[in-house]
């Protein structure tokens, strides 16, 4: 039987060689607690997570649940650890050593897009990454952390056909001795791929529907003329590009980790495309693409792993509307839209399964609600502990609140049977997971778990470093550069 892979549908899946992950940015107004957080990636099966920074609530938060993690180096952090072999000994014992292997830190992002976003630190970019891996050498764990840092695609020149893709020569210095030691320490490539932006920038060159990886006529398609493959979506072939860069420098057996990638659902006035839709379409496609490990027309096979940008809404990052919408999810775990990840559409928490849920009908009366509830918790026998004062489900205190977990809890026992939805007329069945912060709902996994508790006891998450920003103008863009090539080749 094949297996099935869901995101919010309790299931992102880690097949080998193969998975999604999440950016998790804290520029929230209300941003959740470290083990809010935790507890919503354990409901949505999110097993690959990436820090913008090593913070030790979340780090703590982390231990023993099995999710793995990429923590980063903040940009201001670059120069003392890249002049500094004891800052960098340091930065790695404090945020490594004191966190491993409780938390399952696989690799460390060394900044992020350094070089398009904080030139001046080109110079000590590598000698910071070398210094963190001499770290991790030095305690035994150089082959179980990765050390890399993230790049913008903006860096690869003439990235159209991407046979002919190559890094922007100026930062050779740079680019040479990065890919050498990644090649040398079976690291991978961070890669920050944006076919929104380059949609955006392109002028009508690249066309909607081959930037959301929509189903396009074979004339429609891109094509290589030095290869004569042919590119049915923009991913593809800036990941293709990105190994045609590589290769270019003679380093042809360094993997490709996409460390971001999404598409905003609001935008201001001049961003029409920023849009619920597209940004479900653009994710869900994305999803199913790496999972089922087709790979790129270079790479047939070869999943590319990648991290959608990103788990929140964050609504004070700085910038326009579009910069601000990039979630999943906003502050309450509530999901921004719902992933389309079959042909049979759409259901609440992309849930494929069709999960269903039983809730208190809207305007039922409180009282006859009370008088059901009494009866799940009492000759109904279900468990109710997690509703008691002090429990994970107990807020909102209220009937309804309450009476939704008991009587959702007795349907699942029940084994969805419709009839046991009913509790005279003050129930009703909906697609809607009424899960909530720390509290799920049985089959909210899938597997008929119960509301659990969360010790609250980790600190808090520090909301001040957070991604590198989403500029439309921050020259996210490959296709800025010879969209006349990709005119021709998509006539």
């Amino acid at each position: 039987m094949k297996q099935r892979c869901y995101l919010y549908a309790r299931n992102v899946c880690n097949f080998a060689g193969a998975f999604i992950g999440v950016n998790i940015g804290t520029d929230l107004s209300d941003m959740p607690h470290p083990t809010q957080v935790v507890a919503l990636l354990k409901a949505q099966q999110i097993r690959h997570i990436r820090l913008y920074n090593a913070d030790p609530g979340m780090l703590i938060a982390l231990a023993n649940t099995g999710i793995k993690v990429i923590i980063s180096i903040p940009n201001d952090q670059l120069l003392g650890i890249g002049q500094s072999n004891s800052t960098a000994a340091n930065w790695v014992k404090r945020n490594v050593i004191a966190h491993y292997p409780a938390t399952t830190i696989t690799a460390i992002s060394v900044g992020s897009e350094v070089l398009t976003s904080l030139p001046n630190a080109a110079p000590v970019l590598v000698s910071a990454i070398k210094n963190v891996h001499a770290a991790l050498l030095s305690s035994n764990l150089d082959r179980l952390i990765k050390v890399s840092t993230p790049l913008s695609t903006s860096l690869i020149l003439d990235p159209f056909p991407p046979s002919q893709a190559f890094f922007n020569r100026s930062l050779n210095p740079v680019i040479v001795p990065l890919l050498s030691f990644l090649q040398s320490t079976d690291s991978y490539l961070m890669i920050n791929v944006y076919p929104y932006y380059d949609y955006m920038q392109s002028n009508g060159v690249i066309p909607l529907d081959y930037a959301l990886f929509k189903p396009i006529p074979p004339n429609k398609e891109a094509v290589d003329a030095n290869t004569l493959v042919r590119y049915s979506n923009a991913f593809d072939a800036m990941v293709d590009a990105t190994y045609f860069a590589m290769a270019f420098l003679n380093f042809t057996n360094i993997p490709v980790l996409v460390t971001e990638s999404g598409w905003p659902s609001k935008g201001e006035t001049n961003e029409p495309d920023a849009t619920l839709d597209n940004a479900n379409t653009y994710n869900s496609n994305l999803i199913r693409h790496v999972l089922n490990k087709t790979g790129t027309p270079k790479r047939p096979g070869i999943a590319v792993s990648t991290y959608i940008y990103e788990l929140y809404n964050e609504d004070t990052k700085s910038g326009s509307l579009s910069e601000k919408s990039w979630g999943l999810f906003d502050a309450n775990g509530d999901p921004v839209y719902i992933l389309r990840l079959t042909n049979s559409g759409s259901v609440l928490s992309n849930d494929t399964t069709n999960q269903t849920y039983c809730t208190a009908r809207e305007g039922a009366d409180p009282k006859m609600l009370q008088a059901a509830l009494d009866w799940a918790c009492g000759p109904g026998k279900i468990d109710c502990s997690p509703i008691k004062q002090g429990e994970a489900c107990y807020e909102p205190d209220n009937v309804v609140a309450h009476a939704n977990y008991a009587f959702d809890t007795y349907y699942h026992q029940t084994g969805n049977n419709p009839d046991a939805c009913n509790f005279n007329g003050v129930a009703s069945i909906t697609t809607t997971d009424p899960s909530h912060g720390t509290c799920v709902f049985s089959g909210s996994h899938g597997n008929g778990r119960n509301g659990t508790s969360v010790n609250i006891t980790a600190p808090s998450a520090n909301s001040t470093s957070s991604g590198i920003g989403r500029d439309l103008y921050h020259s996210k863009g490959m296709w800025s550069i010879l969209t006349v090539i990709l005119n021709v080749a998509l006539l």
